[in-house]
């Protein structure tokens, strides 16, 4: 083994193969894995944890830093190893598994997960497996995320290193590691700007807690970011405009604040479109960086940017790879409780941008769950940035499944940012900034600038009739989620669609009624909506 990638020679009698590291787990275990949004996770043991569960019965507590790639959620999941999940995931067959109450997900903030150990809930970590690009004389080199692994570490009663050797050696030096201490004597975390390192290079660990180390070449899965289109550069075209007013305003400065921008490619196609804006000597303090930051810092408009992981296409992650000399003074990775801190953001005073799955008339935004039930991946870190943010963008196209849905309903079917914690709003038929605004005003906004053409007459409708039953936050009880209501029956929320169609079936079912003799009683067996 090359000594360059292992710098304690005790350690090196530790290499074992993936199968063989798979014997340390037991059933009941709580495991944490290294990765933050598919970059920078275990990837051997996962699959050498699932080939195990085939032989004996093996369910585990996972916790990770966020999702995983190379599948291997899906696979656990698959393989029944997974009882409870946390604290996110974008995997289609585990969330299959969790909407069918197979797996137990727990819906986390990210900046919390952390501090949630801390406290021994749910449990201690029994076991650590971090992906590391080396292991120094002082610590553990991490990959490309940080994520929760240097509190895994710290917490874990053992620990094994899955040795990246397909990534660089040169990542040594990208990371600052920072853990908060105990309470109740912690100190305020010492970071005042974006660009500042206060902590070490490497995750600080015992090496009596490593038990093995694995072998792989595997690299991070490419994002699945889409490039962008005609509606995310109209989103991205008014967040700009929207900036460039605040500038005018005198309430940002020319470079702007610390930007955020949640995973995702409306998120990632509207920090694309800062490439053409007239904005220079950018910074960002994010949890993800994707493509886009990439792009701007080749274009010289981002001096900086710190988050937790780098999740890239394969062609970009080749291409930062080949160049980290380049980007090394540009870009740190730190642990995502220090990313994605409620204290840092505010100090920072952080523009954060996420994306909605829906909003409503009054800014409550629902990032995580379709219908209101089913969960679609997690509320991640956005509400991390969101409640404490300078300004808390969240953005959406107006309509899915070809017009279907409407993205701005009545009343959203499910919460995670309330409107308390929401600022601006944008789809690509506009922006409604929120700010300084009682909700009825908030109403106008949203409905007029917002809303996509086809459902503003039915939203307007709503909120009139909701108004004249009154109230400070005008609400029609028995109708607010009627749109979602329909959109389950009839697979749109176009009310006078759905109208039609019900007509169509009432026809029908007339149609096929019998016809008796007129002094007959209907036969017994009718349904009563055929009698």
């Amino acid at each position: 083994m090359d000594s360059q990638r292992i710098r304690q020679p005790a350690l090196a009698g530790k290499v074992m193969s993936a199968a063989e590291a798979a014997t340390f787990f037991h059933n009941g275990m709580t495991i944490g894995l290294s990765g933050f949004t598919r970059a920078g996770d275990a990837k051997a043991m996962p699959r050498a944890l699932a080939d195990r569960a085939a032989q004996e019965e093996l369910h585990f507590t996972v916790i990770t830093g966020a999702s995983l790639g190379n599948g291997s959620d899906g696979l656990m999941a698959e393989a029944g190893l997974l009882a409870r999940r946390l604290p996110f995931q974008v995997d289609p067959t585990l969330r299959r598994k969790i909407n069918a109450g197979e797996v137990m997900f727990i819906d986390q903030h990210l900046s919390e997960t952390a501090e949630q150990l801390r406290s021994g809930t749910p449990s201690r970590i029994d076991i650590a497996v971090i992906e590391a690009a080396a292991i120094t004389e002082e610590g553990i080199v991490p990959t490309m995320s940080v994520g929760n692994s240097a509190s895994f570490v710290e917490q874990a009663r053992q620990i094994v290193i899955e040795l990246n050797t397909s990534v660089p050696l040169a990542l040594e030096g990208l990371h600052d590691i920072y853990l908060p201490a105990a309470r109740p004597a912690r100190e305020p975390i010492p970071l005042t700007v974006a660009d500042q390192r206060i902590g070490s290079t490497t995750i600080p660990f015992d090496p009596a807690k490593v038990v093995a180390i694995v072998l792989t070449q595997t690299p991070d899965s490419p994002s699945s970011v889409l490039p962008p289109d005609d509606e995310t550069r109209a989103i991205a075209g008014h967040v700009i405009h929207f900036l460039e007013c605040e500038v005018e305003a005198g309430r940002l400065p020319h470079t702007l604040a610390p930007l955020q921008a949640g995973i995702g490619t409306i998120a990632n196609a509207v920090l694309h479109g800062l490439v053409e804006s007239p904005f220079r000597n950018l910074v960002m303090y994010s949890e993800v960086l994707q493509d886009s930051a990439i792009d701007l810092l080749d274009s010289g408009q981002l001096a900086f940017a710190s988050a937790s992981s780098i999740t890239l296409s394969q062609d970009k992650y080749a291409h930062f790879l080949a160049n980290i000399d380049r980007y090394r003074d540009k870009v740190v990775l730190r642990p995502q409780e220090i990313s994605n801190h409620p204290e840092l953001v505010r100090r920072l005073g952080i523009i954060g941008l996420n994306t909605a799955l829906e909003f409503d008339l009054y800014g409550n935004v629902n990032s995580t769950h379709v219908g209101g039930t089913h969960m679609m991946n997690g509320i991640g870190g956005s509400g991390d940035f969101a409640r404490n943010g300078q300004i808390s963008i969240f953005v959406s196209k107006s309509v899915a499944k070809d017009g279907a849905i409407s993205s701005v309903v009545p009343m959203v079917s499910h919460v995670d940012h309330s409107e308390h914690d929401v600022d601006v709003l944008v789809t690509e038929w506009g922006l409604a900034d929120l700010r300084g605004l009682a909700p009825r005003e908030r109403a106008v906004k949203v409905i007029e600038q917002c809303c996509h053409p086809d459902y503003r007459a039915q939203l307007r409708d709503y909120f009139e009739r909701a108004c004249q039953a009154g109230g400070h936050t005008p609400h029609l009880l028995g109708e607010a989620f009627s749109w979602h209501q329909h959109y389950a029956r009839h697979r749109t929320m176009r009310l006078a669609a759905a109208r039609r169609l019900g007509a169509a079936a009432r026809a029908l079912r007339t149609a096929m009624r019998p016809s008796p003799r007129p002094d007959a009683p209907p036969p017994a067996w009718l349904p009563s909506w055929y009698r």
